[in-house]
């Protein structure tokens, strides 16, 4: 039997944009500004995400927000399901995080398990003064007591569709779709 894929958009370029400018000012409207924020984006997706919130933030505020680059890659609870050898990529702060507000920025929330790893390791890195999560698209399905501060789009989904964001740097497009196989 033949599988296919079913794919619908759920956000454009477009929609995607307004999302983002709209979390840029929720952002710097809850912390009063942008004194001591840093924005901490999870690879691979989260860095081009924290990079765009950081340009939108400039636009409002005049000063441009660090962007620091989270790699959780050793901090997974399933690392050994994907790999004997895990490709680690580096994960690089600004500057020092003690004492800072940070917010973490990723594509998609789901189970939660990616956000707890991207803590695990912060605490390891330093004390912020806090931590919060923005992100691009809320599909539900949290497996942790984990919520996002700042959310682009709820979607509703079932726990067998894969929620798939796409960005111009990594793939050549903009888009979320919404893919389910279909047996």
């Amino acid at each position: 039997m033949k599988k296919t894929v079913e794919k619908k958009l759920i956000m454009d370029s477009q929609a995607m944009r307004r999302a983002l400018i709209r979390v840029a000012h929720e952002i710097v409207e809850k912390n009063k500004g942008i004194k001591d924020l840093v924005l901490v984006g999870i690879r691979t997706r989260g860095v081009p995400l924290a990079e765009y919130l950081a340009a939108e933030i400039a636009k409002i505020e005049g000063v441009k927000v660090p962007v620091g680059i989270l790699d959780i890659t050793l901090y997974r609870d399933d690392l050994s399901t994907l790999s004997y050898q895990p490709v680690v990529h580096g994960t690089h702060f600004p500057s020092n995080i003690n004492g800072k507000i940070l917010v973490l920025v990723d594509d998609v929330l789901f189970t939660g398990r990616t956000v707890r790893a991207a803590l695990d390791a912060i605490i390891d890195i330093g004390r912020p003064k806090s931590i919060q999560l923005a992100v691009l698209v809320d599909r539900g399905h949290r497996e942790l007591p984990i919520r996002a501060d700042y959310v682009g789009k709820n979607v509703p989904t079932s726990s067998q569709e894969i929620v798939s964001v796409q960005l111009a740097s990594i793939d050549g497009n903009e888009q979320v779709v919404i893919e389910q196989i279909i047996e």
